[in-house]
């Protein structure tokens, strides 16, 4: 009896935590998902090394309430700033440069430098409407997504 209950709890924490998951989308993925379904677009600009990143993106996938708010009013995106791969995205080929993504200067770039965490919005039209630099608490990202979404 004991090994059915912990196994049905194992389940239960299992198929939660998956269900609180967000769906991450590549910017190759943006141009046809905008064309079925229009929704503005929460770029997480990060590196491997940044603990504060890697806080917020946990954050972004596996808090509930951000990971919800995320999946119904945004496509999200995870920019690693010192990709060395070509991206694709709003009809430009961005390229690695000298320790940093094109695509990271051009969507992180506040006061001449470019800082780890960023958030950046995007309108469906693929224009900044909101940058913050710095981590976020699930509260603090929580009000920060449902002001963005009104406007």
């Amino acid at each position: 009896m004991l090994r059915i209950l912990i196994v049905f709890f194992f389940v239960l924490i299992q198929g939660s935590e998956l269900s609180a998951q967000n769906r991450i989308v590549k910017f190759e993925e943006i141009k046809t998902l905008q064309e079925k379904e229009p929704k503005p677009i929460v770029v997480l600009i990060m590196t491997s090394w940044c603990k504060y990143c890697h806080a917020m993106k946990n954050t972004m996938t596996r808090d509930p309430k951000v990971a919800a708010v995320l999946n119904e009013k945004f496509y999200t995106v995870f920019l690693d700033a010192e990709d060395m791969n070509d991206i694709f995205f709003a009809g430009r080929t961005f390229k690695h440069k000298a320790g940093l993504h094109e695509l990271a200067r051009e969507l992180g770039t506040q006061n001449g430098q470019v800082s780890y965490p960023t958030i950046t919005v995007l309108n469906i039209k693929d224009e900044i409407i909101y940058q913050h630099d710095g981590f976020l608490n699930p509260r603090a990202m929580l009000f920060m997504l449902e002001k963005v979404s009104k406007n």
